[in-house]
């Protein structure tokens, strides 16, 4: 005879035919696997430490952000980048005028800077390309490719985009990117790990959840506050360097009307033209006063 203890506490057991316990009450055979949430929260915790002991302040915005690169090997790593893309490109000679243009530019919005500069080396160049971009490496290394003059229309707004592209450099943004992926990594590993007691479909249905979480939660909204503080950051160096602020809305006025097909806002690194032109109107009262306590005429909100 086969005593079986019962508890009030549970469903009373049966033997199956192959001698396997079962649950009764229709709840199926109990499952050995499962997100084994100890290690997620263990890998979650690792991820918090690495970050609370890695935090830098973004100078003019006061953010707190994650960094852990030393600011030497940041330069190296943006002088390095800096003469590799300058090789491989057509750099227009600083005898033309684009080009002084650009470094009169350059040299203003580098004093605007002096405050917040760590030290940087600096260097202002114009690429020939039909590419309506430009880029300020860690230390400064900066460029302006001729397919973007004819946007920006006049010195203010060369100001207004050298100033965003100088805004990323002061405020590390390259440095940070590398250390939030690193801790995507950890937390990454850490849902893997956690899934690792699942079958295979199920564990590719959690990687694929934590990916688009990733992704779109965070990897999006993340480049995007990185455009819209460089935006703040270049808008209070052009009104420091006695560049008029108000072109800054007029130039994504422009870009926007240049951009063609472009995807909704939620799946861009960039926030949306409308959505930073809101953002400087927004910033320009703040902007304006900047302007005209450093400069010696004055200008209004028109």
């Amino acid at each position: 005879m086969v005593y079986r203890r019962q508890y009030r506490t549970r469903t009373p057991v049966r033997r199956t035919s192959r001698g396997m316990s079962q649950f009764g009450g229709g709840r199926g055979l109990r499952r050995r696997g499962g997100f084994r949430w100890q290690i997620m929260l263990l890998f979650a915790i690792g991820a918090g430490v690495y970050y609370m002991m890695n935090q830098e302040t973004v100078p003019l915005t006061g953010r707190k952000q994650l960094r852990t690169m030393e600011h030497s090997q940041e330069m190296q790593l943006g002088l390095q980048s800096y003469q590799q893309i300058l090789n491989d490109s057509r750099v227009v000679s600083p005898n033309e005028p684009v080009v002084q243009a650009v470094q009169q530019i350059g040299e203003r919005l580098k004093r605007a800077a002096a405050p917040e500069d760590p030290g940087f080396e600096w260097a202002f160049n114009v690429i020939d390309s039909e590419q309506a971009n430009a880029f300020a490496l860690p230390g400064g290394y900066t460029a302006i490719y001729t397919g973007l003059i004819p946007i920006a229309e006049n010195e203010n707004g060369i100001a207004v985009i050298m100033g965003h592209e100088i805004g990323h450099a002061l405020a590390h943004h390259g440095a940070e990117r590398m250390a939030q992926q690193n801790m995507q990594r950890i937390v990454g590993a850490g849902v893997s790990l956690g899934a690792g007691g699942m079958d295979i479909g199920a564990q590719r249905a959690v990687m694929g959840v934590f990916g688009g979480i990733s992704q779109y939660g965070y990897a999006l909204p993340f480049s995007r506050k990185h455009e819209s503080e460089a935006d703040y950051i270049g808008l209070i160096l052009v009104a420091r360097a006695c560049y008029d602020p108000r072109e800054a809305p007029r130039l994504w006025e422009r870009m926007g009307a240049n951009a063609g097909a472009s995807p909704p806002e939620f799946q861009s690194t960039h926030p949306a033209p409308e959505t930073r032109v809101s953002d400087f109107e927004r910033w320009m009262p703040e902007a304006i006063a900047i302007y005209n306590q450093n400069c010696p005429t004055k200008i209004s909100m028109r």
